[in-house]
């Protein structure tokens, strides 16, 4: 399980896939510059923009006081904008900071601290030291972790402690470059996905109740996920699929979770029929239980579904 050694330019790579976000990438900017180490650079990944964002990061490369690399790419959605900069990353953790956020100013010293607290014969096995988000007014953002430090798996996290809401750090990115995200799988992908599968794979994290990051909700946030059904069919599709069909080891902590899963994947199925958005052929249905789930939460899936439609 243990990555290979490689060695980096910088402690951090700060990750930002970007499109037409010319309006908000100075807040992300300004963060950068105030932080309190020096040991990153920003790795700014352009997804097809055709606002002012290549002019807008030319300027910035001529006055910060740190490395900012320019990428563009024809427009390929997020997942892809991430994975190249996954690639391009010097860095032995990648931060990905969304194109409308901001860092406190002392998020990359302290995330550091917390990465070096993990002895070093140990940190091949973990992907991430992951905090606390909070809103602009000083809002923490979901749950605290019932303990601190709490080194776990994300899928332990989520079933078994039962941690909820936005949370924020830094990525180990040789473990990331061993789970891209799907890019034959069209449009969006949830981030759950990867994480998942980095969990299954043994690789833990380390929670901390600190706070890194300033998070500022937006229309197109999964929050609003129902809003977006139709959009998101396919992707929202394949996360009941990944709950039913790999996940069942942890049933046993969070089994009314896996009842929502299992009407999800009828209501957001549907849905894909309807839009014919077709599925990956490698992604189906398995094991006697979830066959069972699926077909005992049908009529609330429909339910939804044709709740989805009326709207």
């Amino acid at each position: 399980m243990a990555p290979a050694t490689a060695c980096w330019a910088y402690r951090f790579t700060v990750l930002t896939p970007s499109y037409n976000r010319a309006h908000t990438l100075e807040r992300v900017y300004r963060s950068l510059c105030a932080q309190t180490v020096r040991n990153f650079e920003w790795v700014v990944v352009d997804d097809g923009s055709t606002d002012e964002t290549r002019s807008l990061i030319q300027s910035w490369q001529g006055e910060a006081n740190f490395p900012i690399v320019y990428h563009w790419q024809p427009n390929q959605h997020k997942k892809t904008a991430f994975n190249t900069g996954v690639r391009l990353a010097q860095g032995e953790l990648i931060v990905a900071l969304d194109s409308d956020d901001s860092l406190l100013d002392d998020a990359l010293s302290r995330l550091e601290k917390e990465w070096l607290n993990i002895p070093a014969e140990s940190r091949h096995f973990y992907v991430a030291v992951v905090g606390l988000c909070q809103r602009p007014d000083g809002q923490v953002v979901g749950d605290r972790f019932p303990e601190d430090p709490l080194d776990v798996t994300s899928l332990d996290l989520n079933f078994q402690y039962k941690v909820r809401g936005e949370k924020f750090g830094c990525l180990n990115t040789m473990v990331l470059r061993q789970f891209p995200f799907p890019e034959h799988v069209s449009g969006f992908v949830p981030e759950s996905l990867v994480w998942r599968a980095i969990a299954r794979a043994g690789f833990l994290t380390r929670f901390v109740n600190q706070v890194f990051r300033v998070y500022y909700d937006s229309a197109d946030s999964l929050s609003n996920q129902g809003r977006h059904s139709q959009q998101h069919a396919l992707g929202l599709w394949l996360l009941a699929q990944d709950t039913l069909s790999n996940c069942m080891p942890w049933f046993r902590y969070a089994p009314v979770e896996f009842l929502k899963a299992a009407a999800r994947y009828t209501r957001f199925r549907l849905h894909c029929k309807a839009t014919q958005q077709t599925k990956p052929p490698c992604y189906t249905l398995k094991g006697i239980t979830a066959h069972l789930l699926v077909a005992l939460m049908w009529p609330v899936g429909w339910a939804l579904y044709m709740r989805d439609k009326r709207r």
